[in-house]
C-alpha cells in the first residue's frame, strides 16, 4: 500500500485548510483529530482523494512514509505536549514533527532539546495568514533542525504563497527561531493595526469624514506606497453595512480588541533583551486599555477635557498628513521589530537573515505589504545594519514625513484623542536620534539614593560621589 507524505493532527480550522492545501499540491495527507467525528466532518465538507482520515493514532503514524514528517495543528501549550508524549512511541530514529500552532518560543526550545535527545527530529514552524492563508497560501517560517527542515522543505515551499515568484517559506535558524520570528511578525501586527486606528480616529474626529469617504480614503492609500492587506480590507470593512440595522457595521461593533498572546510575548521579550519596542508594546496596551470597556464608560463621566475646537481648513492636505504620519510611523514599527529580532539573534545564536525574513512577509501573511520589498533590499545591501531607520531609504521617508507625524500627533493631543502608536513612534525617533538623552540625571539620582555608581564623560570606570545633603 502506497504511504502517505505527510501526517497532520488538529483537524480545527487551520489544521484541516493546511491539509487541504497539501493536498490540492499533489501530497497524500494522513489526518487525526483526537475527536474522530471532527474529522470525520471534515472528510465529508472537503472529498479529496489525496486526503486520508485515521481513528487510531498508530494507524496515523503507520501509514507515513520514512522518515515520518508530521505536523502538529494543535492549541499552543499543554495540548502540544500531551500530542508529542503520545507519538514518540510510535515513532523512529529520525522522524520530523512539527508544531505548526502559535506556540511560545522558549517551549519550541525546550521541546527541541527534549525530543531530539530521543533520536528524533523537530521544527517549530511559524505560520501566518489565517484561514485563508492555510487554505491557499500562508507565510511560514521553520526553525529547528536544519535537516529536518531539508526534508520538508518542498512540501513547505510549495504550499506557501508565492512573492514574484519567490516561495514565502525559508529555513529560519535553529531551536525557537521559527517562532520567534511569528510571535514578532504579530507584534507588528499588533501595531499596524494600532497605527491604522489611530489613522481612522484622526480622520474621522479632527477631520471630519464620514464612513465613505474613509472607504474612498484607504482605497486610494492603497495604491500607493502604503499598500497592503491590513490596508486594503480596511477600506473594505467602511463599506459594509449591518444587515440588522442598515447602518455602517463598523459603527455597531463594540469598541473592545481581544488579543491571543503573542503580541503580549513581543513585549515581554522587548524587556528581556532590553530592546526599545515601545511602539509595540503601546498597541498591546491600547488593546488592555479597550478591553476596559466599563471603567471607560464610567471615566468618560468623571475625567473631563474641554477640547479646543479644531478647524481643518484643508481636508485634503489633512488627510494626506496622517498618510505621511502613518507611513513614518510604519516605518518606525518595523525598525523596532527588526530591532527585537537582531537581538534575539545574537542572544539566542540564530545568525538570522533579515532580508530573507521580510521577504516571507510579502504575501501570505497579515502584514503583507509593498513596503517590505524596500526591507529586504534594505538589508540585502547592508545585513549588519544597525536600525532600519538608517537605511537611506527609509531615512529619506522620515526627513520627509516626520512633520506630518509631529503635526497630526499634535493635533490629536489637543483634541484629546488617544493616538499611543502615533506618539511613541515619534517619541523612538527622537531618542534614537538623540546623541545626548537625560539619562545622565538618572544615573545621578540612582548614586544619590542607593550608592549604585554612575559613568563619567572624561574617564573609563564606575563612581561614587558622597552628595552633600
Amino acid at each position: 500500500m502506497k504511504k502517505n507524505d505527510i501526517g497532520v493532527i488538529g483537524l480545527a480550522v487551520m489544521g484541516s485548510n493546511l491539509a487541504l492545501n497539501m493536498a490540492d499540491h499533489g501530497y497524500d495527507v494522513a489526518l487525526y483529530n483526537r475527536t474522530y467525528s471532527v474529522g470525520e466532518k471534515v472528510m465529508a465538507e472537503n472529498p479529496h482523494d489525496h486526503l486520508h482520515l485515521y481513528e487510531a493514532l498508530s494507524d496515523f503514524v503507520a501509514s507515513l512514509s520514512a522518515p515520518r514528517k508530521i505536523v502538529l495543528m494543535v492549541k499552543a501549550g499543554a495540548p502540544v505536549d500531551r500530542v508529542i508524549d503520545g507519538l514518540i512511541p510510535l515513532l523512529d530514529q529520525g522522524d520530523i514533527i512539527m508544531d505548526g500552532g502559535n506556540s511560545n518560543f522558549r517551549d519550541t526550545i525546550r521541546r527541541t532539546e527534549a525530543i531530539e535527545a530521543q533520536g528524533l527530529r523537530y521544527l517549530g514552524v511559524g505560520i501566518s495568514g489565517g484561514e485563508e492563508g492555510a487554505r491557499f497560501g500562508p507565510a511560514i517560517m521553520p526553525g529547528g533542525s536544519q535537516d529536518a527542515y531539508a526534508h520538508v522543505s518542498a512540501i513547505l515551499e510549495d504550499i506557501s504563497a508565492k512573492a514574484e515568484g519567490e516561495p514565502c517559506c525559508t529555513y529560519i535558524g535553529t531551536d525557537g527561531a521559527g517562532h520567534y520570528v511569528k510571535m514578532v511578525h504579530n507584534g507588528i501586527e499588533y501595531a499596524d493595526m494600532q497605527l491604522i486606528a489611530e489613522s481612522y480616529s484622526l480622520l474621522k474626529h479632527v477631520g471630519g469624514l464620514n464612513n465613505d469617504e474613509l472607504a474612498e480614503t484607504f482605497s486610494e492609500w492603497n495604491q500607493g506606497e502604503l499598500e497592503s492587506f491590513l490596508i486594503e480590507i480596511t477600506a473594505q470593512i467602511f463599506k459594509e453595512l449591518d444587515p440588522k440595522t442598515g447602518n455602517s457595521l463598523v459603527d455597531m461593533i463594540l469598541d473592545t480588541a481581544a488579543q491571543k498572546g503573542t503580541g503580549k510575548w513581543t513585549a515581554e521579550e522587548a524587556l528581556n533583551t532590553g530592546t526599545d519596542a515601545s511602539l509595540l508594546t503601546s498597541a498591546v496596551f491600547a488593546r488592555f486599555m479597550s478591553a476596559d470597556k466599563q471603567a471607560r464608560v464610567h471615566a468618560s463621566k468623571e475625567l473631563h477635557y474641554d477640547a479646543p475646537t479644531i478647524k481643518i481648513e484643508d481636508q485634503k492636505a489633512f488627510v494626506n498628513s496622517v498618510k505621511e504620519a502613518l507611513y513614518a510611523s510604519k516605518i518606525i514599527a518595523y525598525a523596532q521589530g527588526f530591532d527585537l529580532m537582531k537581538r534575539a539573534s545574537s542572544e539566542y545564536g540564530w545568525n538570522l537573515n533579515f532580508g530573507e525574513i521580510a521577504k516571507v512577509f510579502r504575501e501570505g501573511c497579515i502584514i503583507r505589504a509593498k513596503f517590505l520589498n524596500r526591507i529586504s533590499e534594505a538589508y540585502d545591501k547592508n545585513s549588519d545594519l544597525a536600525n532600519l531607520m538608517l537605511d537611506s531609504y527609509f531615512n529619506e521617508k522620515l526627513t520627509t514625513y516626520q512633520k506630518s507625524l509631529r503635526d497630526v500627533s499634535s493635533l490629536a493631543i489637543q483634541a484629546g484623542i488617544s493616538i499611543p502608536a502615533f506618539t511613541n513612534a515619534i517619541s523612538y525617533f527622537d531618542s534614537y536620534r538623540n546623541e545626548r538623552s537625560n539619562a545622565n540625571l538618572i544615573q545621578a539620582q540612582r548614586d544619590l539614593f542607593g550608592a549604585h555608581t554612575f559613568e563619567r564623560i572624561d574617564e573609563e570606570g564606575h563612581f561614587h560621589h558622597e552628595w552633600n545633603e
